[in-house]
């Protein structure tokens, strides 16, 4: 789905959830599960198949902020409202409520909680850089 389709329905997540968090942080969850489908090799899968877990789309999305973002990842969640892995967690069960994402019932937003520590994440960027 492009991202004119989405943008309606994104709104209409963000003003059933008070705008809690940017339109962008959506987006860039949506672009990190694909990210993170790619990774696994479950983007040609069908099904059942083709399910992420919490564990490995925090995974997914620590690796596509470093790539995206690097250093200033942890910046640019916190400008979307993100301030902890879990608050991904919620952005996914958002969608999963609207009907753009599927989940099953085994998963949990406790998946989410204590994914990675924004700081340490993206830390040997930083020192790279320095």
């Amino acid at each position: 789905m492009d991202d004119r389709r989405l943008q309606p329905l994104i709104r209409r997540i963000r003003h059933q959830h008070e705008r809690r968090y940017a339109e962008a942080a959506y987006f860039f969850v949506l672009e990190a599960l694909d990210y993170t489908m790619c990774l696994l090799g479950k983007n040609r899968l069908q099904g059942e198949a083709r399910h992420i877990s919490g564990p490995e789309l925090l995974e997914g999305i620590r690796q596509y902020a470093k790539e995206e973002f690097g250093p200033l990842a942890p910046y640019a969640f916190r400008s979307w409202g993100v301030q902890a892995t879990e608050d991904f967690g919620t952005l996914v069960f958002q969608m999963c409520e609207a009907g753009l994402l599927n989940k099953r019932d085994s998963d949990r937003l406790e998946d989410f909680r204590n994914g990675f520590d924004f700081r340490n994440a993206f830390a040997e960027i930083n020192s790279i850089h320095a």
